[in-house]
């Protein structure tokens, strides 16, 4: 999974402090001013979402105002969980 975050250079993980994450660690990824990839990490595993905030300062701090999960369990290996990230960035 390092290499997907390096790749796609989303930040460092921390911790959701806005509870629309359960408080676990998240990283995103800029797609534009007001939209973010943000994978969740949930004990081992990681989920990766959608969402829209004000401004990047908001994220984990306060809630999206918009929030969507992609990929429940994301897995590298999987095209088609690949392919998700793929099309918002590329």
């Amino acid at each position: 999974m390092e290499n997907v975050f390096k790749y796609y250079e989303f930040s460092d993980f921390f911790i959701d402090k806005s509870e629309a994450f359960s408080g676990n660690e998240i990283s995103y990824t800029e797609l534009n001013e007001t939209h973010f990839l943000i994978f969740e990490k949930e004990n081992s595993t990681y989920n990766l979402y959608v969402s829209r905030f004000k401004h990047k300062k908001e994220i984990g701090i306060n809630s999206p105002e918009i929030v969507e999960l992609l990929v429940k369990n994301y897995n590298k290996s999987i095209p088609a969980h690949r392919l998700m990230i793929k099309q918002y960035l590329h």
